[in-house]
């Protein structure tokens, strides 16, 4: 009897000592394949938050999509942290805007030596680039604050991923296709909101919605020209167009001061709009800044 039941226990401690092993074998290799599988996607770095919906709509789960400039940052002063540089080491593809954002004018030489081997793709090709205001060289940077754009730019990160991934091209393609019709219909719905504003003036106080105006027939009057505010001669000169147009809204970005605007807005009896050119959900965002410009 004794001896019955040291074997039992025997039996049991031998049991649940498999147990332990089988199980930790389990998570151990339920741990690689999630390993595998992130390892297995494109990782793609782009600069700011619209693109980053770009890349994730072509890309699907086939991508990781790192941005860079994170929210409320502003793309002509950020500069990258010591993680951001060790990540890019390890980056396959690098979106550039391409269209002349201090940022990666600032950086792309220190990123390209950082990793030679990454696939660094234009977004601004195929795109026709608008000059500056003011009295600055150079263009103006803001190109996916244009539909249009949007389709260019996403297709330009499309060809990129196909070459990557050749065998994936025709999901790429089938996603970009998906894609290009949401950003038509916004075109579409972004064009039916402003019809009754062609040709009218708009303030803003950030000159960001250049291609935004050429696309939709807006004239724009820009309260910060060349990275500065106006002095008070100028400011005297914005108050007195803000007049002689009926303008009563001046539309500012989240990451700039509105001071400025305030005082034009005081003087002529109007209001602060704030519009984001940097947010992450592009489509409704757009959708948004539409729907402001066309309710002045």
């Amino acid at each position: 009897m004794h001896l019955n039941l040291q074997k039992i226990l025997l039996l049991l401690l031998t049991a649940l000592t498999l147990l332990v092993i089988f199980s930790g074998c389990s998570n151990d290799i339920s741990s690689d394949k999630n390993t595998d599988g992130d390892e297995s996607k494109i990782s793609i770095a782009v600069s700011i938050l619209p693109e980053k919906e770009f890349a994730e709509s072509v890309g699907g789960e086939k991508v990781n999509v790192n941005v860079l400039i994170p929210p409320g940052s502003s793309p002509h002063t950020y500069e990258l942290t010591s993680g951001q540089l060790k990540s890019l080491a390890e980056t396959d593809i690098y979106a550039v805007t391409g269209s002349g954002i201090e940022f990666e004018l600032a950086w792309m030489d220190k990123i390209i030596d950082l990793n030679p081997d990454m696939v660094v793709v234009n977004l601004s090709d195929g795109i026709s680039l608008l000059k500056n205001e003011g009295e600055s060289a150079g263009t103006d940077p803001h190109i996916w604050l244009s539909p249009k754009n949007a389709k260019i730019m996403s297709e330009n990160i499309c060809n990129a991923l196909i070459r990557m991934s050749p065998e994936s091209e025709q999901y790429f393609r089938d996603n970009l296709h998906e894609y290009e019709k949401k950003l038509d219909s916004l075109d579409e719905n972004i064009r039916v909101a402003l019809s009754k504003r062609e040709d009218e003036y708009v303030m803003v106080y950030h000159p960001a919605w250049s291609y935004f105006a050429r696309d939709y027939s807006l004239n724009l009057i820009s309260v910060e020209v060349d990275g500065k505010e106006p002095s008070p001669s100028e400011l005297a000169e914005l108050i007195d167009k803000a007049e002689i147009n009926n303008i009563k809204v001046i539309f500012a970005s989240p990451e700039y001061s509105t001071k400025s605007a305030e005082v034009i807005a005081k003087t002529v009896s109007g209001k602060i709009v704030l519009i984001d050119p940097l947010s992450g959900d592009y489509i409704e965002n757009m959708e948004s800044v539409a729907r402001a410009f066309s309710s002045e």
